[in-house]
This record gives C-alpha cells, sequence and structure tokens, in this order.
C-alpha cells in the first residue's frame, strides 16, 4: 500500500453534488486531500475566472503529489497561472457543456464548450461520473470540433478517451443500515432535486396536478437545494399544494434531510438531464421507491430487474404507475428492500478504494506516461 499522500482539491463550485462529491472524497480518502472552494454560484464566471482567483489564492503548488478538480475551471488557464513544479491532476467531470441543455431563451456560448475540451486535454487524467454521461460527451464531441472552419483537432477525440474513465460518485450512507418499515399513513411524495429547469419541475407538477384531479391522496416534501432565484414552477407550487406540502425548501443538516427520505413513500424523477442522479440514489437507500424516465443515467443505476416497475416512458405512464403506488400501496417490501441494499454499493465505503487507486496511480505518473498531445 502507497504511503499518505498530499493532495490538492479545488472546486470552484462548491455546492449540490460538487460539494457532496468534494467532502466525500476529503472524508473518506486515506490520504490527505486539502480542499479549497469557491461559492455555488454564477456558473458561467467559474468557468471564465476561477482559474485566475484559484491560481492567485494558492501560489505554489510545491509539496503537493497531485491535484484533483471538477468540470467548472480552465485546468489549462489554471496550469498556464500556475509556478512550477506542477503535479499530475485529475479532473472529475460531473457534467459538461457539450451536453448540458439550455435555459430557455438562451442560445449556446462555445467557448464553455471549449474550455472543457482544453480543460480535458491539459488533465493527466479524466473521470465521468457515469457511462451515461461519458457517452454522451464523445457522441457529441465530433460534432462539436466540426463546427471550426479549418484545422479540427479530431486527434483530440482519441487523446481524451484514452485517458479517461468512469467512477460512479460515493454517497452518504453506511454500506449497511437497517431499512425502516414505517412510512407516513398518507403517501409522501419526495422532490429531492435542485430547483432548476434542467430537472423540469414543471413535468412533475403537472403530474400532481392530474393526481389530484382524480382524488388521489398524498403528501408532499419539496427539498432539493436551490442556488439563486426561486423558478417560478416552486412559488406556483407552494400555492396550489399549500394543503398537501409538509416540508418545503432545503434542509442544511443531513439528518433533517435523510430523516424525510425515511418518510417518503415515492421518489419522481422528470429531469432532462441526469448523469448520475445522487438525490435518487439516497433517497431509494432510505426506501423510497423510484419513479424515473427511462432514459439518461436511471436504466444505468436501477437494476435491470426493476426497470419495468421503476422507469416510465411517458407522462400519462408516469401518472398511472404513481397514482397506483399512492392509492394501492403496491410496494413490495421484499422489492423494497432489494432496491435499498443495490444502492448501497454506491456508498463511499464501497467506492472510496478504487478513487485512492486513482490517486495512487496520478501521482506515480501512471497517466502522463503515453499521452499524445
Amino acid at each position: 500500500m502507497a504511503d499518505k499522500l498530499k493532495f490538492l482539491f479545488l472546486e470552484p463550485f462548491f455546492g449540490g453534488s460538487h460539494r457532496d462529491f468534494a467532502e466525500g472524497l476529503v472524508a473518506h480518502s486515506r490520504h490527505h486531500i486539502d480542499l479549497v472552494t469557491l461559492p455555488a454560484r454564477f456558473w458561467k464566471w467559474r468557468m471564465r475566472g476561477a482559474a485566475i482567483t484559484f491560481a492567485r489564492k494558492i501560489g505554489s503548488l510545491e509539496g503537493y503529489d497531485g491535484l484533483v478538480l471538477t468540470d467548472l475551471m480552465s485546468l489549462a488557464d489554471f496550469k498556464a497561472l500556475t509556478p512550477p513544479p506542477f503535479p499530475p491532476s485529475l479532473v472529475y467531470f460531473h457534467e459538461n457543456q457539450l451536453t448540458y441543455p439550455l435555459a430557455p431563451g438562451e442560445r449556446m456560448d462555445y467557448q464553455f464548450g471549449f474550455t472543457g475540451l482544453t480543460t480535458a486535454l491539459t488533465a493527466d487524467r479524466l473521470l465521468f461520473n457515469s457511462h451515461f454521461h461519458r457517452d454522451a460527451f464523445f457522441e457529441q464531441l465530433p460534432s462539436f470540433l466540426n463546427m471550426m472552419p479549418e484545422y479540427v483537432p479530431g486527434w483530440a477525440i482519441d487523446a481524451i478517451r484514452e485517458k479517461s474513465a468512469v467512477r460512479y460518485p460515493g454517497c452518504h450512507f453506511p454500506m449497511t443500515l437497517a431499512l425502516p418499515d414505517h412510512r407516513d399513513k398518507l403517501p409522501v411524495v419526495i422532490w429531492n432535486h435542485r430547483w432548476e429547469f434542467d430537472k423540469n419541475p414543471d413535468a412533475f407538477f403537472n403530474t400532481l396536478e392530474r393526481l389530484v384531479a382524480q382524488d388521489v391522496d398524498f403528501r408532499l416534501a419539496i427539498l432539493g437545494e436551490n442556488f439563486q432565484a426561486v423558478p417560478k414552477a416552486f412559488i406556483r407550487a407552494r400555492e396550489q399544494f399549500s394543503g398537501r406540502i409538509l416540508r418545503y425548501g432545503y434542509e442544511a443538516k443531513r439528518e433533517d434531510y435523510q430523516r424525510w427520505l425515511r418518510r417518503g413513500r415515492v421518489v419522481v424523477s422528470t429531469a432532462d438531464q441526469e448523469n448520475f442522479g445522487i438525490s435518487i440514489v439516497e433517497a431509494v437507500r432510505w426506501g423510497c421507491f423510484p419513479l424515473l424516465p427511462r432514459r439518461l443515467v436511471y436504466p444505468e443505476i436501477i437494476p435491470e430487474a426493476f426497470h419495468r416497475d421503476c422507469l416510465y416512458t411517458s407522462p400519462s405512464e408516469l401518472v398511472h404507475k404513481l397514482s397506483l403506488l399512492l392509492t394501492d400501496g403496491r410496494i413490495d417490501p421484499d422489492k423494497r428492500l432489494e432496491l435499498s441494499q443495490a444502492m448501497a454499493a454506491y456508498s463511499w465505503e464501497g467506492v472510496i478504494g478504487t478513487y485512492d487507486d486513482e490517486l495512487e496511480r496520478l501521482a506515480a505518473g501512471e497517466f502522463n506516461e503515453n499521452l499524445s498531445i
């Protein structure tokens, strides 16, 4: 086993899944990791300017065996602005700007995609948070590069692919736990995603409207983090479902958040974008039954034996399946337990050995031996 090594972790957007991952890696790794962060707001300006801020803030990297950072900053800029020696670097891609959906009325700024490209080329090692995410990135990369009128760096595709791999992020729950067997008498529907357009909250609340029209009784816990202005869909929902809402807003304490997951009967996703889905994995681990789109990463993280029960292909199928779960209580306790146990593999206890191996190989220079940039 390698001696204890020292790493620097730069997180330019310290919130949501980025924060979960950074804190989990630092807490569970056998190595020493210094974490330096910036607040989770203004992501576009983080991609443009985080490298400048970190270079000024950090100064010398001497004494570090490796550098870890995530995708919302320019590694190329940071390396150019930081004096040598520069340790080998690993970039974790939570998302990428080639496949991330645009907000309503927004036009694509191609520079963000090129920042991701140069970061990937500069790094010694790239990790994606799912096979779905990695595949989507490399499917989109050729057409993105071909927008260039000349000097198209087609070679970059293989150069990036050769140093990339998939490593699922760890989740903050133990590998072994006693699944609570009590649920609220009135079924509780859980929303625990970010309050942003790419999670498609309008589709979620439209589904609940149709259930109300069918006289389906339920309660609602609207959890999840909101980074800037509250989207209109949530403002409307607070009034529309006021008599059903048990909790409205982010739970800052993990134990309070987990308490709501223990109470939930069903967790629903209507997302247009999801590369891993920590919130879903957490909810299922604590006993919520998932209803998820049959696309994105969900068929990858939910065991195939449960696809028929847990995945839907249309809004009407979601309404039908959710109505059955809330009215007839058609959740087999054995299935709920088996799903929960399947999520245990994503705990930090289960994945940290793989990450420590990545860090040790990074520090040993194994990933920069055959780079062909």
